[in-house]
């Protein structure tokens, strides 16, 4: 018995040890970028998590940032800030639609439908972005709205969490209510969606972040057009590759500033969302 409890307390020990171990390595570089951000470094890549007497407080690449008309990062936020939220409520909207549809009903071909999707869902998206550009230059839509038409189109791809999620929910509830005179819309809108708020959160959140941070699309379709059409990753981006002297790149402090302010949306929206991220993202694994 004591030697039981001895090997317990052991493996416990050590596996806070390796969890510890885990937490720093993933914090360690978030701090960096934090600290550097309010740093007057400006040679690059630092090696320091502190500050001292060379490398000082400030808020000066926070107002940098800000304020430089060449690098209009407020218009980049506030520009990519609406293409994020329509994005989200679009794919939201088509993500769950066809997630309770393929998850409720039966018809033909369903089988084989889901089989197509879940090997389109193997292969990246940026695999058709030549594609999509010259469709879209074709349309004279190389601008914000065609940028978002490329993230909503991809929204169906992404219902095999939501479906999963929908399966758990019991048939029975539907056929109740069908019996009381309830169709399938009014079944979707008064009895599913409040039952589904885990993965309407969830949705919501992936299908808001993937505009949020993507840079290759946004580079492929507002390439070209001037520092005032861009997304706040393609301008960021744009910022720190401009200037290079040797090794040291001169907009890296403003370019991590830049970095740190994209993060706080995302950081508050988890915050917030994250009971309901967490069981999204669960009950939609249960079943497929």
């Amino acid at each position: 018995m004591k030697s039981y409890h001895t090997q317990r307390v052991v493996s416990t020990t050590l596996r806070y040890i390796l969890l510890t171990a885990l937490a720093l390595l993933w914090i360690a570089p978030i701090v960096w970028i934090v600290v550097v951000s309010f740093s007057n470094n400006q040679v690059g890549f630092a090696n320091y998590l502190w500050f001292n007497k060379t490398n000082y407080f400030t808020f000066d690449n926070y107002s940098y940032i800000l304020t430089n008309a060449q690098f209009p990062f407020i218009t980049w936020f506030v520009k990519t800030l609406l293409v994020s939220i329509v994005s989200a409520i679009l794919s939201t909207f088509i993500t769950i639609a066809m997630s309770y549809a393929l998850s409720r009903l039966r018809f033909k071909m369903r089988k084989p439908f889901l089989q197509v999707f879940l090997i389109l869902n193997m292969f990246p998206g940026f695999m058709t972005m030549i594609a999509f550009y010259y469709l879209l230059k074709a349309m004279g839509l190389t601008n914000f709205v065609g940028l978002t038409l490329i993230y909503v189109s991809g929204a169906a791809l992404a219902f095999y969490i939501a479906k999963g999620f929908f399966d758990t929910i019991p048939m029975s509830i539907d056929e109740a209510a069908t019996i009381d005179g309830a169709n399938k819309w009014q079944i979707f809108t008064r009895i599913t969606i409040p039952l589904s708020r885990p993965i309407i959160v969830y949705t919501a959140l992936m299908a808001f972040i993937a505009p949020w941070i993507d840079y290759i699309f946004s580079a492929i379709i507002l390439g070209g057009q001037g520092n005032q059409n861009m997304t706040v990753p393609y301008g960021l981006f744009n910022m720190v590759s401009q200037v290079q002297t040797g090794n040291s790149v001169v907009y890296f402090a403003p370019f991590v500033a830049g970095c740190v302010l994209v993060a706080v949306p995302i950081t508050i929206l988890f915050i917030i969302m994250q009971r309901f991220y967490v069981n999204g993202i669960t009950a939609g694994a249960d079943k497929g």
